[in-house]
């Protein structure tokens, strides 16, 4: 009588485990990096929109807008005389600096848990910088 085996051998199990784990290890820093790029997108779309206000506020008050608060979830009216509101759900703070004709608005937060600060900085002319990268950690 023949006795016919069903199933796996343990080798086989071990190596397909092997394989998850190796796949696991190149895909979760992937990941980590690609949402919180995603999540730096939140920065970029607000600083733009500050500069476009800040630059109209320019054209009307011959001066850019002071306001020394510091706007973000907890505060989302800090910007409220460039007719830009924070939503609920941000994850940065930003600050604005005024020097005479001259501004420049930063955005920082952790993103990871980690203690690299992700910074964005524009300035009056538009130019963004990202000044630490927190995805590259």
């Amino acid at each position: 009588m023949k006795r016919q085996n069903k199933g796996f051998t343990l080798i086989e199990l071990m190596i397909v485990v092997v394989i998850i784990g190796i796949l696991a290890v190149l895909a979760i820093p992937r990941y980590t990096r690609a949402a919180t790029k995603a999540k730096q997108s939140e920065a970029k779309g607000i600083l733009k929109q500050v500069h476009t206000m800040q630059k109209a506020y320019f054209v009307e008050n011959d001066a850019y807008c002071r306001n020394g608060q510091v706007a973000n979830a907890s505060n989302p009216l800090a910007f409220a005389p460039l007719a830009i509101e924070i939503i609920s759900t941000a994850r940065y703070d930003y600050t604005m600096a005024v020097n005479g004709v001259n501004f420049t608005c930063t955005a920082t937060a952790n993103l990871d848990d980690d203690a690299t600060i992700d910074t964005w900085v524009i300035d009056d002319t538009g130019t963004l910088t990202c000044v630490i990268d927190d995805s590259r950690n």
